[in-house]
């Protein structure tokens, strides 16, 4: 099974796994280290797999689980165990507040495989509120899968933090791919049904400020963005690509239509 075959270990909204093809002809063939600021479900990160590499986000909850991964992933499969596939025990899951770093991962996973349409959404609290998927059919853990994933994490940085902050320590010769939220100018947000944390159009315009400095500073830069007039605009030192897609976030697929994206570099 290849990289883009095999599902990844969280669907996260906006992930690349579909598009891997794309964005990896533009990465390039030799770096010393790799940054990935918006971690999510990290498919190119699991595409290329190198071995030094600072992975981060803005999302807590995603890192922590990340890091318990890297460094306890028995303990996590244990808490997997425990749970199983209802509609009462996923809401009952859904409610809960675990108290340990294992329990926590083990919820983030079990509840992003068996949400409906398989997504991780918040509402403006912070809360998971997906409701259950009914894919009674679905394991919600794969030991094998879970450890290969912990093999591949071992050894690397995994941090909370800003884009700006996670990449503070890059240097010429690095390569960082940026694949932030969607926003584009006048407040059209696709992400907002996504996140507690709206990804704002100043954090656009910090965002292309960050990806400059570092390709003056002759780092390797990447940015996956939307194919906006809004978005070229931040990027006029950069060459652009333009991919399309179909949309796969939407509940119907009546609604999943084709999408452009933009692949600055």
């Amino acid at each position: 099974m290849t990289t883009e075959e095999r599902p990844p270990l969280i669907k996260w909204a906006g992930g690349k796994r579909r598009l891997l093809t794309d964005i990896r002809r533009f990465a390039p063939d030799s770096f010393s280290r790799y940054f990935e600021p918006f971690f999510g479900g990290g498919a190119l990160y699991f595409s290329l797999l190198p071995g030094e590499a600072t992975l981060s986000d803005a999302n807590r909850e995603l890192i922590e689980m990340y890091v318990e991964m890297r460094d306890d992933v028995e303990s996590v499969i244990d808490a997997l165990r425990r749970l199983h596939n209802s509609e009462d025990e996923y809401y009952r899951v859904r409610g809960s507040v675990p108290r340990t770093a294992a329990t926590k991962a083990a919820r983030l996973i079990y509840l992003c495989t068996l949400s409906f349409n398989g997504i991780y959404r918040q509402n403006l609290k912070g809360e998971f509120n997906v409701p259950y998927g009914y894919k009674t059919h679905l394991k919600h853990y794969e030991i094998s899968r879970l450890r290969e994933v912990s093999d591949q994490l071992r050894g690397r940085e995994i941090i909370h933090a800003d884009f700006d902050q996670a990449v503070r320590t890059a240097q010429a010769g690095d390569f960082i791919y940026f694949d932030p939220p969607y926003t584009v100018a006048h407040g059209n947000n696709g992400f907002v049904k996504y996140n507690a944390k709206i990804f704002s159009w100043d954090d656009q315009k910090r965002l292309a400020r960050t990806a400059l400095r570092l390709r003056r500073l002759g780092c390797h830069v990447l940015v996956s963005n939307a194919d906006h007039p809004s978005i070229r605009e931040l990027y006029p030192e950069f060459n652009e690509h333009v991919i399309e897609r179909f949309s796969v976030m939407a509940a119907s697929g009546d609604f999943r239509r084709p999408v452009r994206e933009s692949l600055f570099y």
